[in-house]
């Protein structure tokens, strides 16, 4: 035994397999280890082998630490890689946001950095010194040489040029010989010598979050990497899908040994995964950032974290569950539920998924409307009995009330608008074909990649192409048809506005006429009052103690702010003076805290204000108030605001409109109302894409493309399209066989 090399030895030619023969071996090579830092060498015969007492290669003195769990996490400093601190990404400069459209010229703006600007230091600079290389910079961006744009980006290294530059005065010239910095170097130079806020803002808007060179994207350090299980590290296993992940760990071969090790872990990461399936999300990577999850998505994990906690007598409250799931993933998703309940737990759920209603053990139905014409328990029971009140919900259940299949399609203007070669996420290079002039439903299970198809790359395309956005869509090879249509709206439920000082009256422009009618009035001509002084935002007529805001705000620094009324205007937002004025007896302030449907019959006369008033109650708001805040609309009745807006305007007919489940939070009545402005704005030859779980929203469509057939990696496809009865009868689609229930029940 030899205990390193070059180092002490014990040679034995024969052992007896004696006690004391094996004891004298066991001490030596003891000692011969405490003498060679661990190392000890045995040789047999030709062959030597070291051995080596630490967690590392003997022969190229690399080593690990003990495996502690925090090795494993991109959270921990012991884990992370050092590159991105955890991250996965990196913020660098983006050539395609410095370059977003390559087919116009440097003087048209090709290169964003510089804008449209004539005469700039650094484009004189660049022209002069690309002249000096030969490079050909006279046409499009995109027709110049690779080594042109390269030169352009990245600089001249150490080549000298000789710079002429006009003075700013105009009458002189003046020369000198440097080099050129390249667009990107000049970025990161001003980047790190600005202090100026804006002007950081302004760098970073040519920056994209890119993968990290040091780690891949991973997150973890080379050492944690280095670490397998089943011949996987936990990267490669975290990136699988939920459905991927169990059924890895379900055929993982381990040694005896090795079950007794991790027993208990793997039944917990099995039990996890299982109630993460159960909840419908089989579809979601283990590496998911939460920030891209949907609110649905986000509860139904918080669920699956509950069921796993095996609780007994706790009240659960949901708000929504349904929410992004496809009639397949409610199913199971309701089983889930009555699962808790027969653990021994209370179950409550704010719902209007019909399926979710009947299956309930009690239902409180509130109403009879919504607003101040709500607040009410208009029926309570069992389904049976809800299906039998009078309230709009079991009107709807026993078929009194129901949404309509439209009697004939839409022809549509015989154009289409085509994204071809899709491949972002778990899009499996697909062409997809809107055909213009239609209300087109993009649906799915799941996780089918609708949104990756509709809001991450053909809207993002869109607004690149229309309106030179910096947001990067996703990986497509090309877009035909753009040319015929002139506009691209998101209408989302985000909110209107982000203060109280923003609401319906004033989004909607219903607050200009009014504010001109009280203008107009003998008692505003006899003081001297315009517009501008009915108006809350600006000096003049406004409370200047609260801004015009009717409320004060005090911080808590470390707690949430709290509001509350103005002493001096007591909440009406205005001078005194100005709420001496009054039409039919009320103020400006009292026009403001009334609802839509009062202010619509107290301004029944005025054209320009009834208008716009009817359109807020066609689309169901009739009960909001025109000077609610915006912070206290939800987001639904943000969504029919904005679509309400968009009515009032006199449209050119080829405008695409797109919507993320609409539906969301809507009563069945509210949807009803909510497919009448949609079939409004496309009956005006405007082409509405939709994407939607809701099956009264996707029968009344006149085109529908259906993705799957799975989510994650089986999803990615168009398995059917075309109109609702061609879906129906398609055996690939789940959505067509819910479908085909639905209109077999309409005849």
């Amino acid at each position: 035994h030899r205990a390193a090399r070059d180092g002490p030895a014990l040679v034995i030619d024969q052992v007896d397999a004696t006690d004391q023969n094996r004891q004298r071996i066991l001490e030596d090579v003891e000692a011969s280890i405490a003498l060679a830092n661990g190392l000890v060498e045995v040789e047999t015969g030709k062959k030597r082998m070291l051995y080596s007492q630490s967690l590392g290669c003997p022969d190229c003195g690399i080593s690990l630490e003990d495996l502690e769990p925090r090795m494993f996490s991109f959270n921990s400093p012991h884990g992370a890689c050092p590159d991105c601190q955890g991250l996965g990404v990196r913020l660098e400069f983006d050539p395609d946001t410095i370059l977003p459209d390559r087919s116009l010229t440097m003087q048209e703006g090709g290169i964003a950095v510089w804008g449209k600007s004539i005469d700039t230091f650094y484009r004189n600079a660049f022209m002069t010194a690309a002249g000096e290389m030969g490079y050909d910079i006279s046409g499009p961006v995109g027709q110049w040489s690779r080594q042109a744009i390269d030169f352009l980006l990245y600089g001249g290294k150490d080549r000298l040029f000789r710079f002429r530059h006009m003075a700013r005065d105009g009458i002189g010239l003046w020369e000198y010989e440097g080099r050129w910095e390249g667009v990107i170097p000049n970025l990161e130079r001003r980047q790190r010598e600005t202090k100026s806020e804006r002007m950081r803002d302004w760098i970073q808007s040519f920056m994209s979050t890119r993968p990290c060179h040091g780690c891949g994207g991973k997150r973890l350090n080379e050492t944690t990497l280095a670490v397998s299980v089943g011949g996987l590290n936990i990267a490669q296993v975290t990136e699988k899908t939920v459905s991927q992940s169990l059924k890895f760990f379900d055929v993982l071969r381990l040694s005896e040994r090795e079950k007794k090790i991790g027993k208990q872990v793997l039944k917990e990461i099995v039990a996890r995964l299982t109630f993460l399936l159960d909840v419908g999300l089989g579809y979601l990577t283990l590496d998911r950032m939460a920030q891209s999850l949907s609110g649905g998505e986000s509860q139904r994990i918080r669920l699956a974290t509950q069921i796993g906690s095996q609780l007994v007598g706790v009240m659960y409250i949901l708000d929504e569950p349904s929410i992004g799931l496809h009639q397949k993933d409610n199913e199971r998703l309701i089983g889930t539920l009555k699962g808790l309940r027969d653990l021994g737990n209370t179950v409550i759920v704010v719902e209007h998924d019909m399926d979710t209603i009947e299956s309930a053990d009690h239902v409180i139905d509130l109403g009879p409307k919504a607003g101040v014409d709500g607040g009410r328990i208009v029926a309570q029971g069992c389904a049976a009995d809800i299906r039998k009140s009078q309230s709009l919900t079991g009107k709807y259940m026993r078929g009194e009330l129901e949404i309509p299949v439209r009697s004939k399609r839409r022809s549509g203007s015989g154009k289409e608008l085509v994204i071809k070669g899709c491949q972002q996420h778990n899009l499996k290079g697909i062409d997809a074909v809107f055909p213009l002039g239609k209300f087109i439903c993009v649906t799915g299970v799941s996780g089918s990649g609708k949104s990756t198809l509709v809001n991450e790359t053909l809207s993002r395309a869109l607004m690149k192409r229309l309106y030179a956005s910096k947001k990067r869509p996703g990986r497509y090879a090309s877009i035909e048809g753009i040319n015929n249509i002139d506009k691209a709206i998101i209408i989302d439920q985000s909110p209107i506005g982000r203060t109280p000082r923003s609401n319906p009256a004033t989004y909607t422009n219903v607050f200009t006429p009014i504010r001109e009618l009280y203008s107009q009035l003998t008692h505003s001509r006899q003081m001297g009052y315009a517009k501008g002084h009915f108006s809350f935002n600006v000096s003049g007529g406004r409370c200047e103690t609260c801004r015009g805001d009717g409320i004060l705000k005090i911080e808590m620094n470390f707690l949430p702010d709290i509001y509350i009324p103005c002493q001096e205007c007591r909440g009406k937002r205005y001078q005194p003076q100005i709420l001496e004025v009054k039409y039919k007896g009320r103020s400006i302030s009292d026009v403001l805290d009334m609802t839509v449907s009062e202010a619509h019959s107290f301004f029944e006369k005025i054209p320009s204000i009834r208008r716009r008033l009817s359109l807020l109650e066609e689309v169901g708001l009739g009960y909001i108030k025109l000077g609610q805040p915006a912070t206290t609309l939800s987001g639904g009745e943000a969504q029919r605001i904005k679509l309400t807006l968009e009515l009032s305007k006199i449209g050119s007919g080829t405008t695409m409109y797109l919507l993320d489940e609409p539906t969301t939070g809507l009563h069945a009545h509210d949807v009803r109302k909510l497919l009448s402005v949609l079939d409004r704005l496309a009956d005006k030859g405007n082409t509405i894409v939709v994407i939607e779980h809701n099956l009264d929203v996707i029968k009344t469509a006149d085109h529908i493309i259906d993705l799957g057939p799975g989510g994650g990696d089986a999803g990615g496809r168009i398995v059917a399209q075309g109109t609702p009865e061609k879906v129906a009868v398609s055996k690939k689609s789940h959505t067509g066989r819910y479908l085909k229930k639905v209109l077999d029940r309409h005849g």
